[in-house]
């Protein structure tokens, strides 16, 4: 017997190209899910706390010069109206004003990166982003007045009534902006947030939706360290609110909340992610409250001064006009023109202000209910003859 049939295995050609492609196939690995959702480790900074320029930024350009002339000229304005409708608390003519002193970078710059044909969806702290989107500032307070409605037509201002509930606005500016895609529109909404409301249930089911349908929504969340009076560390674990996108698909950036020129640049990024299509997009800016949360508000029971203290050197305003000062796009007669301006406004407002609404008592009971209800009705009859009585009393 012979010996046993041997089967011949041909060689195998080993190329140094085949090893290669042998190679990068063994060590490819899942793309990462959360690439380009992710913000950076720190917030974006354009300029530090005294305002000296930092390095450019390829991802966040600079804007142009006469758009941060303007942004601190609205900053000026806005600031000297927010003074002034705090001190109308104090006289009587408001029934509670929320300030938002020190966070002027974020909402003037807010403002600035939208076009007049996009959405503005506030919380009841906007009041100063929206007088300078050009509303009138009475028709802004008439709410906070005690009217019992806005004082503005939010369809001709394209901005939704100033929200008091938390984080509902949310929901109202994911819906609106889905339903201008949907029509061919490229209308953007920017959804104000505070840093208490991204605890809501409101919050997660409007940014969910927009990420699901692709709606353009900015989501702009103004971490000012403080829901009322709880701090930020009781609100949320997460090393930044801005990573509260990333379990939505949602790609999100926080950025230095009193550093203007770094607000509008990210802001403006956002923006145009939103309207280029690619969904919503989640800010986070890192800012203060430096007045109590609203006038009814005492604040010293829950932060000391030595923190605000800290926080008043990184003013916004002033760390803007140190670096237009030095670029040459501001000069001390500029400065003093933008200071009468605001002067101008706030009188302005004040006088409109000192004078007495009319209004109609019985006004309270329209618009409760379609059809009144016996109830209703009774009650209002009940006021109609006691304010009869008071005229003749008053007569006699």
């Amino acid at each position: 017997m012979g010996p046993p049939h041997v089967q011949e295995v041909p060689a195998v050609t080993t190329t140094p190209q085949a090893v290669r492609r042998a190679s990068t196939r063994r060590s490819t690995t899942p793309p990462d899910p959360a690439r380009g959702l992710l913000p950076a480790a720190e917030p974006v900074r354009l300029l530090d706390p005294a305002g000296t320029p930092l390095p450019a930024r390829a991802d966040y350009p600079e804007p142009p010069a006469e758009a941060l002339a303007e942004l601190y000229r609205r900053m000026v304005i806005g600031r000297r109206f927010d003074v002034q409708a705090t001190a109308l608390t104090k006289q009587g003519r408001l029934a509670v004003y929320p300030s938002s002193r020190g966070q002027e970078a974020c909402q003037v710059g807010a403002m600035l990166a939208l076009r007049d044909t996009d959405w503005v969806f506030p919380t009841y702290r906007e009041s100063m982003a929206l007088v300078s989107r050009g509303l009138d500032p009475v028709e802004v307070l008439t709410l906070l007045r005690g009217d019992w409605h806005c004082g503005y037509d939010p369809a001709a201002r394209r901005t939704a009534p100033q929200c008091t509930p938390l984080a509902t606005q949310c929901v109202h500016a994911a819906g609106l902006a889905y339903g201008e895609a949907y029509q061919g529109r490229d209308t953007v909404a920017l959804a104000f947030i505070g840093d208490g409301a991204t605890s809501e249930g409101d919050f997660h089911e409007g940014i969910n939706f927009a990420a699901v349908f692709k709606a353009p929504v900015v989501y702009f969340v103004q971490n000012n360290r403080y829901a009322i009076s709880v701090p930020l560390s009781r609100q949320t674990a997460a090393p930044s609110l801005a990573y509260k996108g990333v379990g939505y698909g949602v790609a999100g950036e926080q950025v230095d909340g009193n550093d203007p020129v770094a607000v509008l640049a990210v802001l403006t990024r956002a923006v145009a992610h939103a309207r280029a299509g690619n969904g919503p997009f989640l800010v986070e800016a890192h800012t203060y409250r430096m007045e109590p949360h609203t006038n009814a508000d005492d604040a010293t029971r829950y932060r000391d001064g030595a923190e605000v203290d800290a926080w008043r050197d990184r003013d916004p305003i002033a760390r803007l006009e140190t670096y237009l000062r030095e670029r040459g796009v501001l000069d001390g007669t500029a400065v003093a023109a933008v200071a009468a301006e605001a002067e101008e406004y706030a009188a302005d407002l004040r006088a409109r202000m000192n004078a007495q609404p009319t209004v109609d008592p019985l006004s309270l009971f329209d618009h409760v209910y379609a059809e009144p209800t016996p109830q209703l009705v009774e009650q209002r009859e009940q006021v109609r003859a006691e304010l009869a009585a008071a005229e003749q009393e008053g007569d006699a």
